[in-house]
């Protein structure tokens, strides 16, 4: 054989090896107990969770980018199912939830993604990302051995997974997906409904696991997950969660970075220090991903808060604010943490920690990598005092309640309690001189008399006459009054007692506001008990029932009622009381002006009064004006904390609900960072409006002459209405 012929065939050899090498080692996503493992490489991985629709697709690449800058390998959403199938059989994949663009954004920064499908999301979603037609499906039942909604379930994470195949967006096919989610914080579910939740478990794990997606399935906070799916934990701590196999990693989905805001509560924050400290100590005990919930926050635009009673501000104290800027010192905190922590990856996967208690409430944990070389965290528990203490012969001191990281044992590069970050902080910077032009139109109470109204007997559920498509529903009927009633005579008013299931309630009497009451989130049912100006002859009583997001979480949420279920009662009469409950009852669903589409600003089928005319602290008032938009390109927030209760529009998009009225409870005290922390501990904006700003993204602006409209529910002043940039100053 000439040695030309030789070095081809080894050439040809050498190829195929190579090939061979490639097609088993490519794109492929496995994991043991010490981690997920990427193309046979075990990695730590840290992780945010940015939710595509609560942010627009123009701010996707700078929150990406920003994502990257601070450390992270992974971006971690659920899948809105309400936002993507919105009618049954009817699918949108466009604007903010065009899922593949904002996966494939990920892709393009080099990052991964943890696809959370659920497509149960809770995520303080409206309705926990059901769409409200799964409800009416005949036999239904939500979350269990049901097989109408099995068979629903699995036809949608079908669909999300043959898309994400079509588009190549798994890892063996190319693509950054290394994980997916079904199911979601099941648990509590569980074991509510026993032997049918078991069932449902297993299914629902073999059901993914035969769509053959190539990398690894998640199943969060359910201890029961059935092999291969790995089971991981949500909370504020993680290091005492294990998966319920040995040979399973330690994956933490949600760190909650902050909390949720609620209509008529403080706003929650978590400290920087303590958020560090969690991370660490989840790591110095064999945890290799933790994710931020949420990384960036964002915003519940439209009808999208669920609870009921979540603010429409998802800003969660992220360490991206709502605004897509860098919340500081959070956001550089973190990412100095995530550098100590990528210098300790090689010893940290590769084998559990040599554990030395360095005094009563301090330890080291000790990673001795095989190749040579250690990383060590150096802890101190004390919430109270600083100590100093001796590690391998060399001296340490340790501020209270953190963990100190030295990738080469020796020097400490970070500690979690030592917040270096010198820089600006955000603001708001109001950008108009004086007040906008507004332009007013009080709608009418509704009547019987109305067009598209209808009869029936008795109280009708909300959700049941409206499926959601607005937050309003008329309940009207008439009271007969005779000429021989005493209260006519005593003045003794009668009372009326309307009991609601929930969540806000507007009473009008002959077309004037008698009162209006609402709940809250611990109970959204409320009752209004009033006396009322009844008149010898028929009175109109005209009941708006609000929705404030359908409930989100809880055993079979699905389940709970809106609306005014009764009983209603008319007390004080000659005859006694009166049960209204059963009566014929008029119905009317949604607003004169959602009709009238008066949300694009033009509404030209009324007329709009101005100037001197201009309504103020009136119910059921809309109002319009039009603005330039600032130069630069800034965030764009409006304060609203002039107005009462309603919705917003900016170009006829929604930014969602407002609700200035309702003021914040609570006790807002100094927050020390030092000791367990819970959602209670560290609060803000007591005695004032729950939330005040609310995000204008700017792609949903132009230059010149945009359409800004507010309905006001229960009467307030546009005229205090201001535009703000949101700047990094």
């Amino acid at each position: 054989m000439s040695s030309r012929v030789f070095t081809k065939l080894l050439k040809l050899l050498l190829l195929v090896l190579c090939t061979l090498w490639i097609s088993a080692t490519k794109a492929t996503v496995s994991y043991d107990e010490e981690a997920i493992l990427i193309n046979g490489q075990r990695r730590i991985l840290i992780s945010g969770s940015i939710h595509y629709p609560r942010s627009t697709p123009d701010m996707w690449p700078g929150l990406i980018q920003k994502a990257k800058d601070g450390g992270l390998d992974v971006i971690q959403t659920y899948v809105f199912w309400n936002g993507h199938e919105p009618s049954q059989g009817e699918y949108y994949f466009e604007d903010r939830y065009d899922l593949v663009r904002f996966i494939k954004l990920v892709q393009q920064a080099g990052l991964y993604v943890n696809l959370r499908i659920g497509p149960y999301v809770c995520a303080e979603w409206n309705f926990g990302g059901f769409p409200v037609w799964l409800k009416y499906v005949p036999g239904i039942d939500f979350r269990t051995d049901n097989e109408p909604f099995k068979a629903a379930m699995q036809g949608f994470t079908e669909k999300i997974v043959n898309m994400m195949k079509q588009e190549k967006l798994f890892e063996p096919q190319g693509g950054p997906i290394i994980l997916a989610q079904i199911e979601n914080e099941y648990d509590l579910m569980e074991y509510s409904v026993g032997t049918p939740g078991k069932n449902y478990v297993k299914w629902a794990a073999g059901m993914a696991e035969g769509l053959g997606i190539g990398v690894p399935w998640i199943m969060c906070k359910q201890r029961d997950a059935p092999d291969p799916v790995i089971n991981t934990w949500n909370g504020f701590y993680s290091d005492q969660f294990y998966p319920n196999k040995n040979y399973k990693p330690k994956l933490w989905t949600e760190n909650w970075s902050g909390w949720l805001a609620e209509f008529g509560g403080p706003v929650p924050y978590r400290p920087a220090e303590d958020l560090a400290f969690s991370v660490a100590s989840f790591l110095q005990k064999k945890g290799s991903f933790v994710n931020y919930y949420m990384y960036h926050g964002g915003t519940n635009f439209g009808r999208t808060s669920g609870g009921p009673f979540i603010a429409t501000s998802y800003d969660y104290d992220a360490p991206i604010d709502e605004y897509g800027l860098a919340r500081e010192p959070k956001w550089s905190h973190l990412r100095y943490l995530h550098g100590a922590i990528r210098q300790c990856e090689p010893a940290l996967v590769n084998g559990n920690p040599t554990v030395t208690s360095l005094g009563k409430k301090q330890e080291a944990h000790v990673f001795w990598y095989k190749a040579g070389g250690c990383c060590a965290f150096l802890a101190n528990y004390d919430t109270q005092w600083e100590v100093n203490v001796t590690h391998q012969n060399l001296p340490y001191t340790l501020p209270r309640w953190s963990i100190s990281i030295l990738p080469d044992c020796k020097k400490v590069i970070f500690n979690t309690a030592q917040v270096a970050f010198q820089g600006t902080h955000p603001r708001m910077w109001p950008v108009q001189e004086e007040s906008y032009y507004w332009q007013s139109y009080t709608e009418a109470v509704a009547s019987p008399s109305d067009k598209d109204t209808f009869k029936a007997d008795g109280l009708r559920e909300q959700l049941s006459v409206t499926w959601d498509k607005t937050d309003y529903l008329w309940y009207m009927t008439d009271v007969t009054i005779g000429a021989n009633e005493g209260f006519l005579k005593t003045g003794q008013l009668p009372v009326l007692t309307v009991n609601s299931t929930g969540h806000a309630l507007n009473v009008f009497v002959n077309g004037e506001l008698a009162g209006n009451v609402h709940g809250t989130m611990e109970d959204p049912r409320t009752t209004f008990s009033g006396k009322v100006n009844l008149k010898a002859g028929v009175n109109k009583i005209a009941l708006l029932s609000v929705s404030v997001g359908l409930p989100n979480i809880g055993v079979h949420f699905e389940k709970r009622n809106v609306g005014i279920l009764g009983p209603v009662t008319l007390q004080g009469l000659n005859s006694g009381t009166w049960d209204m409950s059963k009566w014929k009852w008029t119905y009317k669903i949604g607003l004169e002006g959602e009709a009238l589409n008066l949300f694009t600003g033009k509404g030209s089928t009324v007329t709009w009064v101005e100037g001197a005319l201009l309504a103020k602290k009136k119910p059921l008032t809309w109002y319009k004006t039009t603005f330039d938009a600032p130069l630069g390109h800034d965030p764009l927030a409006l304060d609203m904390s002039s107005m009462g209760k309603g919705q917003i529009w900016i170009n006829g998009q929604s930014i969602g609900r407002h609700w200035a009225a309702n003021i914040a409870s609570g006790k807002c005290r100094q927050c020390d960072y030092a000791g367990s922390f819970i959602q209670t501990k560290c609060l803000s904006g007591c005695g004032e409006p729950s939330q005040k700003w609310y995000h204008v993204p700017r792609s949903w602006v132009v230059p010149k002459g945009n359409s800004l409209v507010v309905f006001e529910e229960l009467g307030g002043d546009p005229t205090w209405i201001k535009l703000a940039m949101r700047t990094p100053q």
